[in-house]
């Protein structure tokens, strides 16, 4: 993917807390205009528009660690992204609602770029004898 900038994997105190963060960033690259054309008014850091953003961004890589089996651990900088979140949940009552499905689709995109496995032989062995 390109334009995803992360820092060098000897940084994160785990491979686990690499992946979430790349999660984290890779759900930020589905919001451009060619891919998912998401546009939650984000106009400079930390508005309305940035947090929701952020929410989104937060809640797919959950998901994507989840659909991984990965247990990421909070970064020391969630508490000032909780704090704009909380803003703009405060402010409106559907917001986590939207983030959750902003962040579903998302997730979604970047499933479906995903290589399709081949079924062999060998899986349709196991799957008539069960």
């Amino acid at each position: 993917m390109d334009n995803i900038r992360m820092p060098p994997f000897e940084t994160f105190v785990s491979a686990e807390a690499h992946a979430a963060t790349l999660a984290h960033e890779c759900i930020h690259w589905t919001m451009h205009k060619s891919r998912l054309d998401r546009d939650l008014g984000a106009k400079s850091r930390g508005d309305a528009g940035y947090a929701r953003e952020e929410l989104v961004a937060e809640l797919g890589s959950v998901f994507v660690c989840a659909d991984l089996g990965i247990e990421a651990e909070p970064r020391d900088d969630h508490a000032a992204y909780i704090a704009s979140w909380l803003k703009a949940l405060k402010n409106d009552k559907r917001a986590i609602f939207q983030a959750a499905s902003h962040a579903e689709k998302a997730v979604g995109f970047l499933h479906s770029k995903q290589p399709q496995a081949e079924e062999t032989d060998e899986n349709e062995d196991v799957s008539a004898a069960a």
